[in-house]
């Protein structure tokens, strides 16, 4: 029994912007959303390089090997990202989020820099398997701030990490997936416009892959879609 993942990208620039800071990864066993941030060129340029290192990888097949070389990814984006500053200090802030799944046997290892969020679909609940890097969900786990407070905050999107030159290295977390299981990456294109309720109702009625996206994609638009959207939807099947 081999297990792996089906996937489907949907990469939308948005409403308001003109330029894509977002970049994305599906493979069999690897698939990432990078939101790059320090705007036009170099917030693309950040994503770019995190999704061409993983890109590169070869995943590795145990999971405590699978979190090592998501560490090892984070921390050659690091040293690329300032390179890249020092050859073109205009592109100094530049940065990424980062989040990627790497499935090792039945094993999903996550890392995550940021705030582009992992959602898992199992039984028909919906779960959030990543927990955001950004001021609000500090305010969130003090007490300070609800949820819903945090969702129409006006500084929701300020990030407190991110893969940006400085050494930064990813929460790691590790969950076993089952056949039928369905995970959900996104940027907070998405999940900062739309709320828990509505992606849950898209990731249960559009059993399609493609279409599931394109459903998120719309909500978001809907939302006024200020961001730019990407949505990685998969699968995990048995083959």
């Amino acid at each position: 029994m081999t297990l792996i993942l089906r996937s489907a990208i949907l990469n939308d620039v948005g409403l308001v912007r003109t330029n894509n800071e977002d970049s994305a990864l599906a493979g069999d066993r690897l698939v990432a959303v990078a939101d790059g941030m320090g705007g036009l060129p170099a917030g693309e340029v950040a994503s770019e390089i995190v999704i061409r290192i993983l890109d590169e990888l070869v995943p590795p097949t145990v999971p405590n090997e699978a979190a090592e070389a998501l560490r090892a990814v984070v921390g050659t984006a690091n040293q690329r990202i300032r390179a890249a500053i020092s050859a073109d200090p205009a592109r100094d802030g530049m940065g990424t989020t980062m989040t990627a799944g790497l499935l090792a046997g039945d094993t999903l290892v996550l890392a995550q820099v940021g705030d582009s969020r992992c959602y898992l679909l199992r039984d028909g609940e919906l779960t959030q398997l990543t927990r955001d890097d950004t001021f609000v969900q500090a305010l969130v786990d003090q007490g300070a701030l609800s949820p819903d407070q945090a969702r129409h905050h006006p500084q929701r999107s300020l990030v407190t990490r991110a893969v940006q030159g400085a050494d930064a290295p990813p929460a790691i977390g590790v969950l076993t997936l089952f056949v039928g299981d369905r995970l959900l990456l996104c940027s907070d294109g998405l999940s900062d416009y739309v709320e828990d309720t509505a992606i849950h109702a898209a990731l249960t009625t559009y059993g399609d892959r493609q279409q599931c996206g394109e459903q998120l994609v719309k909500l978001a638009h809907q939302a006024g879609a200020p961001d730019n959207v990407t949505v990685v939807v998969s699968d995990l099947i048995e083959v």
